[in-house]
């Protein structure tokens, strides 16, 4: 019997463009995403009885064959033809269903974690074309380190290197449909990629005039304590201010750690608010 953990980091997208939709159903994307360090922890044991098992702490998720983590596990013993038992053991702390990528995060920690206990048996390669078949955000998490995602999001180039700066994150404990949002988005011409203006980024004010999402007017139309979260970051200190995704979480961009964290204190004292100061990885 075999026993690692493995952290599973959040992630905010820096910038959200959709470009059209596809005859697939899915939508064009380009985003500039990066990981923080707000983690969910996953304990995977390898052996045992065959076939896969997840158990979630912290929150309601689906336990069995729904959950994604399992669909990650299944997916590479398939790939390497291995009959082992997997328990997987999830313990949540990014909030779920707010535009930080948890989920995907949890599947991709898993195919990387359970290849590893196997002996690396899977290319890079093919993990990440099996993180998309998983979902779209998943082989950003496979990819590990800041991109630039393309097409519905699996095509990714990494980012030059970022400014050195922190994030406070700031969930109000509603959770958002990300079907839903994409549903609402109201496309008034395709774009193309070609005459997106590069995610070129030296400075600290270049990071925050490259902050954009094209979900968020359609989210806080829905919920405005989104316009209420960016104006109380701004209000303390932060040098800009964005929804992650389709929501429900805000970020703030902050000089560095210690001013992310003085302003997480005085907003965690007013509202009843998730409150997460990060540093970027």
């Amino acid at each position: 019997m075999l026993q690692k953990t493995f952290e599973a980091p959040a992630k905010i997208n820096l910038c959200l463009h959709v470009l059209g939709r596809l005859a697939s159903g899915y939508h064009e994307l380009a985003m500039a995403m990066q990981r923080v360090d707000l983690y969910d922890t996953i304990r995977i044991r390898v052996g045992g009885e065959a076939g896969v098992r997840v158990l979630c702490s912290g929150v309601d998720l689906p336990e069995g064959d729904d959950n994604i983590a399992a669909k990650a596990a299944r997916g590479l013993l398939d790939l390497t033809g291995i009959g082992v038992g997997v328990d997987i053991h999830i313990e949540k702390r990014i909030p779920v269903a707010a535009g930080l990528g948890g989920g995907s995060s949890d599947a991709a920690t898993v195919l990387l974690g359970l290849n590893e206990m196997l002996g690396k048996k899977i290319s890079m390669e093919k993990l990440l074309i099996l993180g998309g078949e998983l979902g779209a955000d998943v082989p950003f998490f496979v990819f590990q380190q800041p991109a630039w995602a393309t097409g519905i999001g699996t095509t990714l180039q990494p980012l030059p290197v970022l400014p050195e700066v922190a994030y406070l994150l700031i969930n109000p404990g509603i959770t958002v449909s990300t079907a839903d949002v994409y549903r609402s988005l109201q496309l008034t011409k395709g774009g193309e990629l070609a005459n997106l203006p590069r995610f070129s980024v030296v400075t600290k004010a270049d990071l925050c005039r490259a902050l954009h999402n094209d979900l968020e007017s359609v989210t806080l139309r829905q919920f405005p304590v989104i316009a209420a979260i960016k104006q109380r970051l701004l209000a303390e200190g932060a040098l800009g201010a964005l929804m992650s995704g389709s929501g429900s979480t805000v970020f703030g961009v902050f000089d560095d750690f210690e001013a992310a964290h003085r302003a997480g204190h005085v907003l965690a004292a007013e509202k009843d608010w998730l409150v997460f100061p990060v540093h970027p990885i």
